[in-house]
């Protein structure tokens, strides 16, 4: 039978009985079965039985939206206990108080939770869900300056610093030449502001609470009483300085 070749013929090779030979026994010869990897990681699922004491921790809420604090426990399962692949995972959430008025939305926002936590994979995603409430009411600062903009807000923000203790979150790097700033601008601030408290106690020997209301407390989370709400970290630590608005928390600066 006559064959048409419309290409270039840049080379060939002929075929003897031996290669037609060794490939009729390559396809004859079944293939070796590939044996699976051994996986004895156990993962969080919903099938998993609730052991009989798990660990946990409590937190505490008091908020001025409600008369009585709030209790929040969180419990935790050890999943490959005493391996290389140990971990340890939410579990289950408990809400207690002697205030009962929220009682069924409690109830019923644990119960969810939970079913969450045991249904496994990322469950970080209730973090921001929950600070993404707002009250309608409007919201409150709470210690520190920080502000809550509702009470299921502060409940996320506790879920996310538990889920940060065992190493479910993490807090995103700040590079040595943020801290770096932040700890300029704090020092400049409180310079200022104890050169202001002495100008004005030289020229007015009874003007002490004067000095008390500029003056920057020790404490590494405290901020002048001056301060306003950082949008950026929703902490009460912006400054006015130079004419700019600088937050001594997260560095932000109006002017860039």
């Amino acid at each position: 039978m006559t064959v048409r070749i419309d290409k270039k013929i840049k080379g060939y090779a002929v075929v003897t009985p031996d290669d037609k030979a060794k490939e009729s026994a390559q396809a004859a010869a079944p293939a070796a079965p590939v044996a699976a990897p051994e996986d004895n990681v156990i993962q969080m699922h919903e099938r998993i039985e609730r052991p009989d004491v798990l660990i946990g921790s409590t937190y505490k809420i008091k908020s001025p939206l409600v008369e009585h604090a709030m209790y929040v426990t969180i419990n935790d399962i050890v999943l490959n206990a005493g391996t290389e692949h140990e971990h340890r995972r939410p579990f289950e959430i408990f809400i207690n108080s002697k205030s009962m008025e929220h009682f069924q939305w409690i109830v019923a926002l644990t119960r969810i939770m939970s079913a969450v936590f045991r249904k496994g994979g990322d469950v970080t995603f209730l973090v921001e869900e929950m600070k993404a409430v707002f009250d309608p009411r409007g919201g409150y600062f709470k210690a520190g300056g920080v502000y809550m903009p509702s009470l299921v807000a502060e409940l996320g923000c506790i879920v996310e610093d538990h889920l940060k203790s065992i190493g479910l979150l993490h807090d995103p790097e700040m590079s040595e030449h943020q801290r770096a700033l932040i700890a300029e601008k704090r020092k400049q601030f409180e310079a200022r502001s104890k050169k202001n408290a002495d100008a004005s106690a030289l020229g007015d020997s009874s003007s002490g609470s004067h000095q008390e209301d500029i003056a920057v407390t020790g404490d590494g989370a405290s901020f002048p009483p001056s301060a306003t709400m950082c949008h950026k970290c929703s902490t009460k630590a912006l400054v006015l300085m130079d004419g700019c608005a600088t937050c001594l928390n997260c560095g932000y600066s109006k002017c860039g």
